[in-house]
């Protein structure tokens, strides 16, 4: 007889409903799998464009991250932050993430070694020497912070570890730890993109051509159709998704600012990177060399659409370099390294996912922009000076000869001075209640455009590579040979593009914003010895305590039978 009162069975019941309500909830959890992220920052959530991009693979995606190791605590905590992001992909894309970390130094020879660091450099993943203390003893210790992600027999090479080196060191491995996201999911658009964006790179007005825009370029091919667009030859040009306008020098006619007016007014995209004073260091030697204004006719388009590029030159006390004469010796021509105020480097950005964490940009010749009504119209700065800079208006001397004088400081005060504006909306035509010029026969007629957006750079050398004299072989874009540093252009010039033709905004995933909270060392300092006697103390008091109550309970219960 069953005695359904009794404690046995009803403990037995319990079981067996708590069994049965684990196994419900794990079939359903298969159906109906989430996770929170109850951080602050949501840092370890992923952008809505990644989850599309991760859903919607066709193939499998490997992944091999070259950070495994003996690795400082910087490096280890990259490391941890990138596995727990693959993690997250691996989960998002239903298990089509493979990932693998792996030490660079595991080669069993030293020639291996040697031949897989090489293959590493090869494919963009740059080494770095890090130099740490251990228990006294210095350590250095090469470092390749960066993956190779394969994927339909493709593979390409990313670096991890990028940011504002002007930054501390804690600081620019927390942006990097932010630009993960973007980096890796940028990689795999790439390689999965078999439909890639057509990019046009205008021609006929003089603008950089063959090795002058080689590595720009070459990044550019590396994830979109390029094409070179020459207005007169092409009444249509309609179907690129982004036009490039580098550095024009000669004279636009009318016809072909029409096009590029309804090119704009039927939803198309344009990176204006323009110089509006002729200024070439070519000609700085000379001590009568003036830079005047080039003679564009596309100012009044610019105009209409909501900025203003002076003709002016911008001076910066935060420059690159620029080696002079400063004498002989042995009849060999001394040199000396001097700040060269027509080349400044921009530092400041603004809170933009183009510009976000971006290192220091070189620009040379560079002008100020000023913005004008323009109805409808959002307008970014994205590019400032800094605050020690002056405008100088036409026309300009520019001589190498002047760095001999100590330039006066006070003269640079007015600052941050706009040299670069994202406008957004929609455009009114420059040729709105105008007649329209000869040759514009067949020409489809909008005054106004769909959404849209336009970048202006007052600087069409921010596209420029140098080329190696003894070579001929075209240098990366942004390195500077003088300080053999390599500054932000290619990767600022690739975020604009990426912003502009990017429909899906997986560029949205570079505002990722993770907090640093460092502990405040003076504090901790001088309150180690009580923490600690509270982490050693409190707990054995509470299980002594809590032995003292459970026995005081006990023998409350069983002396009252």
């Amino acid at each position: 007889m069953v005695k359904w009162r009794s404690k046995k069975l009803g403990d037995l019941l319990l079981l067996a409903n708590g069994i049965v309500l684990a196994l419900v909830v794990n079939m359903v959890a298969v159906h109906f799998f989430f996770r929170l992220d109850l951080t602050e920052e949501k840092r370890y959530s992923i952008k809505e464009p990644t989850q599309t991009l991760l859903e919607n693979l066709d193939d499998d995606v490997y992944i091999e991250v070259f950070l495994a190791g003996d690795l400082n605590a910087g490096f280890k905590r990259l490391q941890k932050s990138i596995a727990e992001l693959l993690a997250e992909f691996r989960i998002t894309s239903g298990n089509k993430i493979h990932y693998t970390f792996t030490n660079p130094e595991s080669a069993l020879s030293q020639k291996a070694q040697s031949e897989f660091m090489k293959d590493l450099v090869s494919k963009g993943i740059s080494p770095m020497n890090v130099i740490d203390n251990k228990g006294g003893q210095r350590t250095e210790k090469i470092v390749f912070p960066g993956a190779v992600i394969s994927y339909g027999g493709f593979e390409k090479g990313v670096m991890l570890l990028k940011g504002d080196r002007a930054s501390s060191s804690d600081e620019v491995l927390n942006q990097s730890i932010e630009g993960l996201e973007y980096e890796f999911a940028n990689a795999i658009q790439e390689l999965t993109n078999t439909n890639p964006k057509r990019i046009g790179l205008l021609t006929g007005h003089g603008e950089l051509d063959n090795l002058d825009i080689a590595s720009f370029n070459n990044a550019l091919l590396d994830k979109y159709g390029v094409f070179k667009v020459d207005l007169e030859r092409k009444k249509a040009i309609e179907n690129y998704d982004l036009l490039i306008i580098p550095k024009p020098t000669q004279s636009f006619s009318e016809l072909d600012k029409l096009k590029l007016d309804q090119y704009v007014m039927h939803g198309g995209k344009l990176l204006v990177l323009i110089d509006r004073l002729d200024a070439v260091m070519d000609s700085a030697s000379r001590q009568d060399y003036f830079a005047f204004p080039y003679t564009l006719n596309i100012e009044d388009l610019l105009f209409k659409y909501g900025i203003r590029i002076n003709p002016d030159l911008i001076q910066d006390k935060i420059s690159a370099r620029y080696p002079i004469v400063t004498g002989q010796v042995d009849n060999r021509p001394q040199l000396m390294q001097i700040d060269w105020p027509f080349f400044p480097l921009v530092n400041q950005y603004a809170a933009h996912p183009i510009t976000r964490n971006l290192d220091a940009t070189l620009l040379r010749f560079v002008s100020s922009i000023d913005t004008v009504k323009a109805t409808g119209i959002k307008k970014t700065p994205l590019l400032l000076t800094s605050p020690l800079s002056r405008k100088l208006g036409t026309p300009v001397k520019v001589g190498v000869n002047d760095l001999r004088n100590n330039t006066n400081p006070d003269l640079f005060q007015p600052g941050l001075i706009p040299v670069s504006y994202l406008l957004e909306g929609e455009f009114t035509s420059l040729y709105k209640d105008r007649f329209l010029p000869d040759g514009s026969e067949g020409i489809t007629f909008q005054e106004k455009s769909t959404p849209t957006k336009i970048i202006v750079v007052a600087d069409g050398d921010v596209a420029r590579n140098d080329v190696n004299p003894r070579t001929g072989q075209p240098q990366q874009l942004g390195f500077d040979p003088i300080s053999s540093y390599t500054f932000a252009n290619e990767n600022l010039l690739m975020n604009m593009v990426a912003y502009l033709v990017d429909e899906n905004g997986l560029i949205s995933s570079r505002s990722k914003e993770i907090k640093i909270r460092p502990l405040n060392k003076t504090k901790v300092q001088e309150e180690r010895a009580f923490w600690q006697m509270v982490n050693l103390i409190l707990p054995l008091l509470m299980l002594f305590a809590f032995g003292l109550i459970r026995t005081y309970f006990r023998k409350r219960k069983y002396s009252s039978h």
